[in-house]
């Protein structure tokens, strides 16, 4: 039988802390990813050393080529395990920290915030979700600017997809996607050897109506939305992702 990882933990707390997470994601697509930071950088065009904060930060790789660029950069993330690895590579203007989301880290600090590749949408009340923007606003300077890429929830509720199976290095992985109520699930059962374990992903399906009552109530008025990672226009049905660009009100 497929046994939890840390049953008694929320499952953003257990899975991004547990060492099957990277070795899953590992081979996502880090030229659309640098590409896509390169343009949101083109739209915004901060200012040289601007100080820019990596939202739900993971192991750094985002945090560390925006600090290559010449930024002052944090990250911030609540798994213990990311940050010390992400810790390995800190310099004078990268510095890296474990912080809850939903807690005030700095305020009025940051020239831009940045909440890169659905890093949003895991608690099971709105409340917790509206903290996480209220927190975001406040660190920022008046005007400063906060990026969100979220996925489209219409977009992703029409192409769930089959079940996906996949080894990385030995393990076997097996994932599958349903929807159930207002939120998307997404079970990961992981075959190492003979250990057996069980994760599940479960991020609230927000729409575009659902964030523009969030930003309105923490502060942050909308700039531009997006629909692509190359910043295409934003199509309700059809866009894969819902990026926007807010500022500070």
């Amino acid at each position: 039988m497929v046994k939890p990882y840390k049953e008694e933990a929320a499952w953003y707390e257990s899975w991004f802390d547990s060492p099957y997470y990277p070795l899953l994601y590992q081979r996502r697509d880090e030229v659309e990813a640098r590409a896509f930071i390169d343009h949101l950088l083109e739209v915004w065009h901060p200012q040289p050393g601007a100080r820019l904060l990596d939202l739900a930060c993971g192991r750094g790789r985002y945090s560390r080529y925006l600090a290559d660029k010449g930024y002052d950069v944090t990250g911030l993330d609540l798994s213990v395990a990311s940050i010390g690895h992400a810790r390995a590579y800190e310099h004078e203007q990268l510095a890296f920290y474990t912080h809850d989301m939903r807690r005030p880290f700095r305020a009025n600090y940051f020239d831009g915030i940045f909440s890169f590749f659905t890093s949003f949408g895991y608690f099971d009340n709105r409340a917790d979700d509206l903290r996480t923007l209220r927190s975001a606003a406040l660190g920022l300077k008046p005007g400063g600017v906060f990026v969100l890429d979220f996925f489209n929830a219409a977009y992703v509720a029409a192409h769930l997809g089959e079940a996906e199976e996949k080894t990385v290095d030995g393990v076997f992985f097996r994932t599958e996607k349903w929807v159930e109520g207002d939120h998307v699930n997404k079970s990961i059962a992981i075959f190492d050897g003979g250990r057996e374990l069980q994760f599940t992903e479960r991020v609230a399906l927000l729409g575009p109506a659902d964030f523009e009552g969030l930003f309105a109530q923490a502060g942050l008025g909308f700039r531009a939305v997006f629909g692509d990672y190359q910043l295409g226009p934003f199509e309700p049905q059809a866009s894969p992702r819902y990026i926007i660009m807010a500022e500070r009100i």
